[in-house]
């Protein structure tokens, strides 16, 4: 036992685990739904895994099942889930660089930049600063907006802004309106500031802080960084677009707004479907051609080391320009003059790969064990579960306790086991003193 626990990344799953037992048994206390009854097993723990996997994800009507208390536990666990990803993947890319030796080091450090072991404390410090500052603005504008042009009480007003920005710059999507943010698809003031926390905390502390600090000089950021940022922008500009031209004319969207209206309320939901899980349209009223186009973004999530779920957007596109060199016969891959180890490649195909796998077994199952459930939307909710996204067709609340399990375990899976396994993976390096005969299959 003491052998298994020497490795630190073996711990993620238990970090992860004690905060959702804890957070299922204080919702399963009667003061903490507003009729004081105490809900199912199957739903407290549902509810607690998707704050503390900042998943978003009911299946209950959250502002008119949970109570205030309930709500305020749903937030704690929400916050601490999104500082606990931050702080353990910032621990973990530590170690792990610290553990592979000098050279290997040097192809790692820039997710540290100029942190090292003996700065962890200077880190955390700097990652708390930056998650409250962005929560404190974003709880700024939009309480203002509540109370100044709404007319929310202000104590209202603030809970509101506290409990949407703490949801945003999480990526959590719970929301106090039991439709989503509908009511507020055409206001910037509200939109806006959510949506532009929900990218930041979708980028990453490595590539946010390298950004930051080189501005002046993008052309000079580590790869890493490059593919998260440009890569972000990239799904961002390309989802909007398809969302925007497939919403166009529906009625039941965006079809009666004008093209202000329409604009916003395309980016936005863009911005919140690829990791935030808010929705400011009606997500069970798309075009069946929307459909592909959020599963994909929610697959692929946000960046490295961020509150976002998904394969991530460095490992996507590192695959990308792995099949670019392969298709254009370059012995190596490159990305901005720089030549890709071998070894993070195959990473990101063995990430890759094992997510697809878990995301079909995951449709399969609940295919199999729910009855009159369409495929596209138990692929939409199994690929929102396992991304930590929170979107929802609807079907995560009407399925049987066992479909509830599945999307729990793939909820939790999701949030813990690509960090585990690309640290795993990055540590179980080895080397041989002896190379077998080389082979080249036909592939194809």
């Amino acid at each position: 036992m003491r052998r298994f626990f020497r490795n630190p990344v073996r711990l993620v799953p238990f970090g992860f685990l004690v905060p959702i037992l804890l957070g299922t048994g204080l919702l399963m206390a009667r003061w903490a739904t507003v009729d004081h009854q105490r809900p199912p097993l199957v739903t407290a723990l549902f509810t607690a895994t998707s704050a503390v996997s900042v998943t978003g994800m009911a299946v209950t009507d959250t502002p008119n099942y949970w109570s205030g208390w309930g709500l305020v536990v749903i937030t704690l666990l929400t916050q601490l889930g999104g500082l606990g990803i931050l702080t353990v993947a910032a621990l973990v890319i530590l170690v792990v660089s610290r553990q592979l030796g000098l050279r290997n080091r040097l192809l790692v450090q820039a997710e540290t930049a100029e942190f090292g072991i003996g700065d962890v404390g200077r880190l955390l410090r700097r990652i708390a600063v930056t998650v409250f500052a962005c929560e404190a603005v974003m709880t700024a504008l939009v309480a203002g907006r509540l109370w100044l042009t709404y007319d929310y009480p202000p104590g209202r007003a603030l809970w509101s802004g506290v409990f949407h920005a703490i949801q945003a710059f999480n990526n959590g999507g719970f929301a106090l309106y039991s439709e989503g943010l509908l009511a507020f698809d055409r206001d910037p003031w509200v939109s806006l500031p959510l949506a532009f926390g929900a990218i930041v905390g979708g980028l990453g502390f490595p590539a946010l802080f390298e950004a930051v600090r080189e501005w002046r000089e993008p052309a000079g950021w580590a790869v890493a960084t490059k593919l998260t940022i440009w890569g972000s922008v990239a799904l961002l500009l390309f989802g909007f677009a398809g969302l925007l031209a497939a919403e166009w004319t529906n009625v039941s969207t965006i079809g009666t707004y004008d093209v202000g209206g329409k604009v916003l309320a395309s980016f936005t939901q863009i911005a919140l479907s690829r990791t935030g899980g808010f929705s400011v349209l009606d997500v069970t009223a798309l075009q069946e051609e929307s459909y592909p186009l959020l599963i994909v973004l929610m697959f692929i999530g946000g960046g490295s080391a961020s509150t976002a779920g998904g394969i991530k957007v460095s490992t996507f596109f590192l695959l990308a320009f792995t099949i670019w060199a392969e298709l254009r016969g370059e012995p190596d891959v490159t990305v901005g003059h720089r030549r890709v180890a071998t070894a993070s490649q195959r990473q990101a195909i063995t990430v890759a790969l094992l997510s697809v796998a878990l995301v079909a077994a995951g449709t399969m199952a609940l295919l199999l064990l729910t009855e009159g459930v369409r495929f596209v939307a138990a692929l939409f909710e199994v690929t929102s579960a396992f991304s930590t996204t929170g979107l929802s067709v609807g079907l995560a609340g009407t399925l049987p306790a066992s479909g509830q399990l599945i999307l729990t375990v793939l909820m939790f899976i999701g949030r813990v086991g690509p960090l585990t396994l690309g640290s795993a993976i990055a540590l179980n390096t080895r080397r041989r003193l002896y190379r077998y005969p080389q082979e080249q299959p036909i592939v194809g």
